[in-house]
């Protein structure tokens, strides 16, 4: 026998995850029996495609029975695929194996808030702990003759060591403790079980003691009896007409492992030249991974209701990859391979076509649910960006779902709204790009926008850099950024050209003395407060897109030089035009291009003459 450490920090993973889902105590047994599930899938699929597996006699079932007397337990077993010594040990050895630290990192100390994590980051085989003082598992590779047993208390170590156990498959043993004595009878387990795994496509048996009593109430007799307790069928392969949401909302927690209800779903079936039935969902809260390389792919693949991967991340396009759910088609071989899958045209049908629906099914809770799709927006908006350069196919259905913010209405808006809601006069759709919200918010290039009343969508998303001058026009109406050079076309006034020929001279005073640390110094449209701003080029790149391909590796980026625009009403402004010092001129110029920055949220290149102009010009003020 030999003694192994957790491989994290076992004993506050542990106990938070006990305390976050104490009032979802039950679910450990959905945990198990899911579990359960996947390795008997594993197996039946193996039985079907691999000809080392094809003479097993495999019989797929789960079996619960349990021990009210004085040793109070649960025992969970499958007749699934199993375990050989190496995966017991990096399967149950390693706590939160798709992510502790992230997951460490995301506890928040709101029980609800935690349970959905703990859910998201593959940790449900430990919510046994929460019922039970000692646990065993007890579990034999298919195809291997010698069987392992892990057991341990949760408290920092287990064991592992060989033992017996009767064809393959695994066996779990609760040894309960006070929490969990309550579930050591028919009847709880009857209900957790319909509740929750109903609907797991292999049967669940219950093996208990039915006593006899006499006519005075005594005890005469007792007989061991075995029940199928569930209802042993795909779910996704019923009427739709014939389950409940509740129904619908457990199949659901079975398969992800998530305590909360799902945002909403989607069930088709197609019949015809293809026949398929597809299941999706989609989560109240994003998944943890949403945003990195190694995402969890969220959709499983079935063969005529034979599981054949949960691992596949070309089934859906890589910006739907919030859904969960099930795709199970009658058409496709069961020993189809990854290779083959992502170039198979009955596939590629189906993910187009599901991909259709997905989309159809948004823009209908778009229109009829406003509320649900703000919630939706709230988790899944940049996701649903990405598509715009992603699936040119459905660009035009994805621009309608994208919702940005705005300086118009409280929280999301659509394109389309935005178009409503344009003055009469107005030529384009304005947005800004840049840092974060507040930042953009009070930019000084928005100060001639909002006293004109023209709205401006707020783009504090690195992605809307990229997504949203690739739309280009919307409606015939076109796209501009306030930060470029030629978005002021709806702010020009009669005495704009005036105003440029007065200043000329201020222009020339400042160009001097910046150099080269500017492309070009101009009379502003877009200022009513502030002294200065900067923008770009048509032709360049914003200052976060700079900074973006710079994080991205590309160093050997041209140096871009800003557009200094100077409000020429302002204080500032006139009174340099009777300044006859150069040194102080110049020190004024070099203020106005670097506050400016900072304004933006871009770094000053030279802080220590950054500080000392200012003191000097400071000074003489003084």
């Amino acid at each position: 026998m030999a003694t192994h450490k957790f491989r994290t920090e076992v004993n506050q993973l542990l106990n938070l995850i006990i305390h976050s889902l104490y009032s979802h105590k039950e679910i450990f047994l959905r945990e198990l029996i899911s579990n359960s599930s996947d390795a008997l899938d594993k197996l039946k699929y193996l039985t079907l495609t691999d000809d080392a597996f094809k003479k097993l006699d495999f019989d797929p079932r789960i079996d619960i029975s349990f021990d009210e007397g004085d040793h109070k337990t649960i025992t969970v077993a499958d007749t699934g695929i199993g375990m050989n010594q190496d995966e017991i040990t990096e399967q149950l050895g390693t706590i939160a194996k798709s992510g502790t630290n992230g997951f460490l990192s995301q506890l928040t100390g709101d029980a609800k808030k935690d349970s959905n994590l703990i859910g998201q980051f593959g940790v449900g085989f430990y919510s046994v702990f929460m019922v039970a003082e000692r646990v065993e598992v007890i579990s034999r590779k298919a195809g291997e003759e010698t069987a392992w047993k892990w057991e341990s208390d949760g408290k920092g170590k287990f064991t592992i060591s060989e033992a017996e156990l009767d064809g393959n498959g695994t066996t779990v043993v609760l040894h309960l403790n006070e929490e969990g004595t309550e579930y050591a009878n028919r009847w709880q387990i009857q209900e957790v079980v319909k509740k929750y795994s109903d609907h797991i496509a292999f049967p669940i048996y219950l093996r208990y003691m039915k006593a006899e009593y006499d006519d005075k109430g005594k005890e005469k007799s007792k007989e061991e009896k075995l029940e199928q307790i569930n209802a042993a069928s795909a779910l996704w392969k019923q009427a739709k007409n014939d389950l409940s949401d509740e129904d619908y909302k457990n199949f659901y927690k079975t398969i992800t492992h998530d305590t909360e209800d799902p945002l909403f779903w989607l069930h088709t079936k197609a019949e015809g030249v293809q026949e398929y039935t597809t299941l999706f969902y989609i989560p109240k809260q994003a998944p943890f991974d949403l945003y990195q390389v190694d995402y969890r792919a969220g959709v499983k693949l079935y063969v005529q209701r034979v599981f054949i991967t949960d691992d596949e991340k070309e089934l859906m396009p890589t910006y739907l990859r919030f859904l969960r759910g099930v795709i199970d088609s009658e058409d496709l071989p069961l020993n189809v391979s990854r290779e083959i899958l992502q170039q198979n045209r009955i596939m590629t049908s189906i993910r187009n076509a599901s991909v259709k629906k997905v989309l159809g099914e948004l823009t209908r809770i778009a229109l009829e649910e406003p509320d649900t799709y703000t919630k939706f927006s709230e988790q899944y908006n940049r996701p649903i960006k990405e598509g715009l350069y992603q699936d040119f196919a459905n660009r035009e259905q994805l621009v309608d779902l994208v919702r940005f913010k705005s300086t118009a209405v409280d929280g999301f808006t659509s394109l389309e709204e935005y178009k409503k809601r344009m003055l009469g006069e107005q030529k384009a759709i304005y947005y800004i790009t840049g840092g974060d919200e507040q930042t953009l918010r009070h930019s000084p290039l928005l100060e001639a926008y909002k006293k004109k009343e023209i709205e401006v969508l707020i783009m504090d998303d690195e992605i809307d850099e990229i997504v949203v001058p690739s739309i280009g026009t919307y409606k015939e109406t076109e796209l501009k950024p306030v930060n470029r050079a030629d978005a002021g076309e709806d702010l020009q006034g009669e005495s704009d050209e005036k105003k440029e020929k007065e200043l000329k001279p201020v222009v020339e005073t400042i160009k001097k003395a910046l150099g080269d640390r500017v492309k070009d110094v101009r009379i502003s449209v877009r200022l009513a407060d502030s002294p200065s701003c900067i923008v770009v080029d048509e032709s360049d790149p914003t200052l976060k897109m700079q900074e973006m391909l710079k994080a991205m590796g590309q160093s050997d980026l041209p140096d871009v030089k800003p557009i200094l625009e100077i409000n020429p009403d302002h204080e500032i402004v006139k009174k340099l035009a009777g300044v006859k010092d150069e040194d102080f001129a110049a020190d004024v110029a070099f203020l106005l291009l670097d506050q400016a920055l900072l304004v933006e949220g871009a770094q000053v290149p030279e802080p220590a003459e950054f500080v000392k102009r200012l003191n000097r010009v400071v000074g003489r003020a003084v």
